[in-house]
């Protein structure tokens, strides 16, 4: 693969390659690197990872993150595979918040209720990008700027994301954020997670711990109710690891509405300066492993149950429902609407920062 690049042991920097184009004519690009035994495939639309692979214990890659191999089906039916999520990961209610007296209505695409930055979010937006390769590391750096009330949203946000692959092989997004005005950010990444392999089957048997002694219950419509609940006794417990699906079958009203795991889980290490380790997540067979750390209060649990069988992946395989796990750090959902979670305001001078670091092992 690119031998002439490999400058250092393991080490590709990044290959640029036109990938398709959407239904306007606009061209996206993927660009595939490598380093510490981890390959990576990001596009310029959406930030996308489309492909992340890994070895096994045998040494045998597979692709881990669930995707298309065409940008059409990108554009028309992902449920954000891969995707750069903005401005506001997760769902805010009614598709409103009032932020210093004003309110500011925004585009509901969930029901009626604001999801993942709306209908035209970041997801779904051409970003420039530009790779490096610094020291030991390589990466790609994705720059956009969102014009004051795109998708309802106040302010111009400038935004940079870095993606680095280091020389471990770890993969670590860097956001950070300014505006000219008051606005609320949560930005996160949607990769759709299965250590087997894209296309392998059901993650029921992975096996996973989360560092959260709570989680923040929903209602029918996937919002937080507000309270901050105990994960003790339910199946959001993951405190010690246990199978993905070890209790998605149980009679409990919150896997009822969610049809499964789709909840925010409260990190036991609150919002930090620093990547903190609070999740592992292992697939037996495989021993492929990953750690996720991060600076964020919370991680979106979501165990694929919106997958229905109607997309298909790169292997040729149908996806179906639980044949992935969403580990997306963040602030809380709702946030704009909840002063008692942390807050997502951003002003101007200031700058958001969030970290998350995703370390794999055997």
């Amino acid at each position: 693969m690119h031998d002439k690049n490999c400058h250092v042991s393991g080490r590709q920097e990044p290959v640029k390659e036109l990938f398709g184009e959407l239904a306007d004519g606009t061209k996206v690009h993927r660009w595939s690197l490598e380093n510490g035994g981890t390959r990576l495939k990001v596009l310029s639309y959406g930030g996308i990872v489309q492909s992340l692979e890994l070895p096994d214990r045998r040494g045998r890659y597979a692709n881990v993150s669930l995707g298309f191999d065409d940008v059409e089906t990108y554009e028309t039916s992902s449920p954000y595979f891969g995707a750069l999520i903005g401005r506001y990961g997760n769902r805010i209610a009614g598709g409103r918040f009032t932020l210093d007296g004003e309110e500011h209505r925004l585009p509901v695409n969930d029901g009626g209720h604001h999801l993942h930055g709306g209908p035209e979010g970041f997801d779904r937006r051409v970003w420039d990008v530009e790779e490096f390769a610094t020291g030991s590391d390589v990466g790609l750096v994705l720059r956009r700027t969102s014009p004051d009330g795109e998708m309802g949203h106040p302010g111009t946000l400038t935004v940079k994301v870095t993606y680095t692959l280091t020389a471990q092989g770890d993969w670590r997004v860097d956001y950070e954020a300014a505006t000219d005005r008051a606005t609320v950010v949560n930005l996160t990444s949607h990769v759709y997670w299965n250590l087997a392999g894209e296309g392998a089957g059901s993650v029921h048997d992975h096996e996973l711990m989360i560092a959260a002694s709570r989680y923040t219950p929903v209602d029918a419509g996937l919002v937080p109710t507000g309270e901050l609940a105990p994960v003790e006794g339910t199946p959001f417990d993951f405190r010690q690891p246990k199978p993905v699906g070890a209790e998605l079958r149980r009679s409990d009203p919150q896997l009822l509405h969610a049809k499964g795991i789709d909840h925010n889980m409260v990190l036991d290490k609150g919002p930090t300066e620093r990547p903190e380790h609070f999740a592992t997540l292992r697939e037996p067979v495989s021993g492929r492993t990953l750690r996720i750390a991060t600076t964020e209060p919370g991680v979106q649990l979501y165990t694929g149950n919106f997958l229905d069988g109607t997309l298909v992946g790169p292997g040729g395989r149908a996806y179906r429902q639980g044949d992935a796990v969403c580990l997306e750090t963040q602030h809380f959902p709702d946030s704009p609407n909840r002063a008692e979670f942390p807050s997502t305001v951003l002003r101007p001078g200031g700058t958001y920062r969030s970290t998350t670091v995703h370390s794999f092992t055997l």
